[in-house]
């Protein structure tokens, strides 16, 4: 059904015709490559749920159906189908179980000695409320079988606990809810390919962005630039006893935390394919949806000629940035979440890491200048954080502006900053600001504890972005353009100095 599913559909439809079957897509989406009336050899135009499905099979009468290549609506749709006696290939219902079910995936997790951030599979709010409480806050709240990232939330007190299981979610026996204790630290990511008896991992991505993020709001680096080579074995490691135990026939994606003492963490398996299939496949060269599609129709990997369990790393950097909608959405924050945001991406590759951000940034629509004003408005917690990066910006020739609080942090620590003060203080001078084009970039961070997106920070936020300001509300975002920056100021340097 959407966009960054398509790639995997349309490879799958090439292989499937290729190995002498005919191709049936069933999509609802016009803005996809697959509903291309040339694609497949039939195309059905209709609604992805199991009534409209099933007039289609009860029509076409197919050998099999394959559920895992189209994202979460398409899986969602495997068990009931499966209990209408139609037949599933590849990833079948236990499986995504297995990896879906929060109760199922922590007994596998048990099972087999993988770390994972402590968590409570609840099916009630008081069970999510005792459950949080022996946990610790801040934690990660976590419905089962979503799309995007929809309705995953960082919680930081009991309140703000109660409302979201009570408005947010359903909470029930049959759709549980995962309550984890949050672990900040580097998140990675692995699409591999499974065909039940042996795996391959094509390269391992690591995302810019802390833990919080939803991984399709992060910048993604492949291959990994700052993870041990102990962290990347412990990865393959668990990335082939997960494949195996859950039961993956394809493709299947993971997620993981490593932490200050380079400890990895499972946070979840995906059983289908993922938006980071054509990403991985571009760099590293490897045809991973047709050859999850060639398991699926039962070619083994060995048969396909694979034989290693993790492919040869590329030399050259490889950059996914993500591509956000904000000032076309009305009412949206641009305050990056567990719950996705971004409508799009972009890749940019080079010999060297700096380039390969500054050309994915900029493919984004991203405005990147390295000179002009930098407004900033941080959360306590951050300021040290935050210090050394205003710093780099100020080293540049940046002019600073802040909020009372970070500026007099500021100027305590030797950097000349101009004071802006906020609507709750009864001034408009930091909206006119960005509305009359004097802000070059936005660096704000929040203290979850306190969050209300309809106070100042929220106003500046949505100001910034219909005026066509950058606004960065990750500070490891914030280091990696500085990284850029400064690579294009030393460069015009040098083209001076010659």
């Amino acid at each position: 059904q959407g966009v960054e599913f398509d790639y995997s559909t349309v490879h799958a439809i090439w292989s499937i015709r290729e190995a002498g079957y005919e191709a049936i897509i069933i999509n609802n989406n016009p803005e996809t490559v697959s509903t291309d009336y040339t694609t497949s050899d039939k195309l059905y135009f209709e609604p992805l749920t199991v009534e409209d499905v099933m007039n289609v099979i009860h029509l076409e009468r197919p050998k099999a159906i394959v559920v895992s290549l189209g994202g979460q609506t398409a899986i969602n749709l495997a068990e009931p189908l499966s209990e209408l006696g139609v037949p599933i290939i590849g990833t079948d219902c236990q499986a995504i179980r297995n990896a879906e079910d929060r109760g199922c995936f922590e007994k596998i997790m048990e099972e087999l000695g993988i770390p994972q951030p402590e968590a409570e599979a609840v099916t009630d709010i008081e069970a999510g409320v005792r459950a949080a409480a022996r946990i610790g806050y801040p934690v990660l709240v976590r419905p089962s079988y979503v799309l995007g990232g929809r309705a995953m939330q960082i919680v930081s007190n009991e309140e703000r606990l109660r409302h979201y299981l009570q408005t947010a979610v359903e909470v029930n026996v049959d759709s549980p809810v995962l309550v984890d204790r949050y672990i900040m630290g580097k998140e990675l990511e692995v699409d591999a390919i499974c065909d039940g008896r042996e795996v391959f991992i094509p390269g391992i991505m690591e995302h810019v962005e802390r833990t919080g993020i939803h991984s399709g709001d992060s910048i993604s680096v492949y291959p990994t630039f700052s993870v041990s080579q102990q962290a990347k074995e412990k990865i393959i490691d668990y990335t082939v006893k997960l494949g195996l135990r859950i039961g993956i026939v394809g493709l299947y994606n993971i997620q993981f935390i490593l932490d200050a003492d380079d400890e990895v963490y499972v946070i979840e398996v995906n059983p289908r394919s993922s938006r980071t299939v054509p990403f991985l496949s571009k760099s590293t060269g490897v045809q991973m949806a047709h050859i999850a599609t060639q398991v699926i129709l039962g070619r083994s990997l060995r048969e396909q000629g694979i034989t290693e369990v993790y492919g040869r790393e590329k030399e050259r950097w490889y950059v996914k940035a993500p591509a956000f909608s904000f000032a076309k959405i009305r009412g949206m924050d641009s305050y990056l979440s567990p719950e996705m945001k971004s409508t799009g991406e972009a890749i940019g590759y080079d010999d060297k890491l700096t380039r390969a951000l500054y050309k994915a940034l900029q493919a984004t629509g991203m405005k990147v200048s390295n000179y002009g004003t930098l407004f900033v408005t941080i959360a306590d917690r951050d300021k040290a954080t935050a210090l050394p990066l205003v710093r780099r910006f100020y080293d540049l020739g940046f002019n600073i502006e802040a909020t009372t609080g970070t500026a007099e942090f500021l100027r305590g620590h030797g950097i000349r900053t101009r004071t802006r003060r906020k609507l709750s203080e009864g001034s408009t001078e930091i909206i006119d600001a960005l509305r009359q084009g004097h802000v070059n970039y936005v660096m704000n961070t929040i203290d979850i504890n306190q969050h209300n997106t309809r106070l100042d920070g929220y106003e500046i936020r949505r100001t910034a972005v219909e005026n066509n300001v950058t606004v960065f509300t990750a500070l490891e975002t914030v280091k990696v353009l500085l990284d850029v920056l400064e690579e294009i100021t030393l460069r015009v340097s040098t083209i001076d100095a010659k």
